[in-house]
């Protein structure tokens, strides 16, 4: 067990608010088209958000983000600012929420392209990234070392010759939204902290069509790619359990 010992209605308190996590970043998919911008979804988000008896988690003082979600576009990697820019077709968008119910955080993105049917580079980076973080999950059965996950993750990019960022990294989540231990999309196995039954855990692979270097914005949130390649970036709250996981982020 790494951090502190979450009770029974804790991991419960998880299980519901990922749900609601799950249902929000699905409505976001079926709402998002050609012309919205990033500042409608997330007065979108905000609104679901109210609705559903949750808190906007990047909205607290502790984060103190621009908005209540981040919205990443092209060869932005993650955290992102949403704004007046409008969505325009072909465009691969990152949607990254956190949010809190009754007192617990549980933390997923997913990326899409808007407007057009998924082919070619832009299919291989969203599937193949994907295809990685179900690696990284599948790669826990029970309590599991941090680069068993590591590796697994970085494999699958590998051998689809996707630039793996290694400067960002996934998390362990719950009382608080960033907790130990760091979670790297790379590793070896055997190595790392060992996650024990109850440990809950931000798993999220990060990928580009070119470099793993990344750049920070001047805006002090967004990192991008430095050679402005395609990005993407995936990832769910899961579980520990005694002989595996649980995706707590999944409708």
């Amino acid at each position: 067990m790494i951090g502190p010992v979450k009770t029974p209605a804790e991991i419960e308190a998880m299980r519901e608010g990922g749900k609601l996590l799950a249902t929000i970043l699905n409505d976001i998919r079926n709402y998002v088209t050609v012309g919205v911008t990033g500042l409608d979804v997330d007065a979108f988000v905000a609104k679901e958000i109210k609705d559903f008896g949750a808190i906007a988690t990047y909205k607290t003082p502790e984060v103190d983000f621009p908005g209540v979600i981040c919205i990443s576009v092209n060869d932005q990697i993650v955290h992102g600012i949403p704004t007046d820019y409008a969505f325009e077709k072909g465009d691969i968008v990152s949607f990254d929420l956190v949010i809190t119910y009754k007192g617990m955080k549980t933390d997923a993105a997913f990326s899409m392209v808007v407007g057009e049917q998924l082919s070619g580079v832009k299919k291989h980076l969203l599937n193949v990234t994907e295809r990685s973080l179900y690696a990284g999950i599948d790669a826990i059965k029970g309590p599991t070392r941090v680069g068993d996950i590591g590796a697994a993750i970085e494999d699958v990019l590998k051998k689809g010759k996707l630039g793996v960022i290694r400067d960002l990294v996934g998390h362990g989540v719950g009382h608080q939204m960033h907790q130990e231990p760091e979670v790297p999309n790379w590793g070896r196995k055997g190595t790392g902290p060992l996650l024990g039954v109850g440990d809950t855990i931000a798993i999220e692979p990060m990928a580009t069509l070119g470099s793993d270097r990344i750049k920070q914005e001047p805006d002090g949130w967004t990192f991008s790619t430095r050679d402005g390649s395609l990005a993407a970036h995936f990832e769910h709250t899961v579980l520990v359990t005694e002989t595996g996981v649980e995706i707590l982020t999944k409708l």
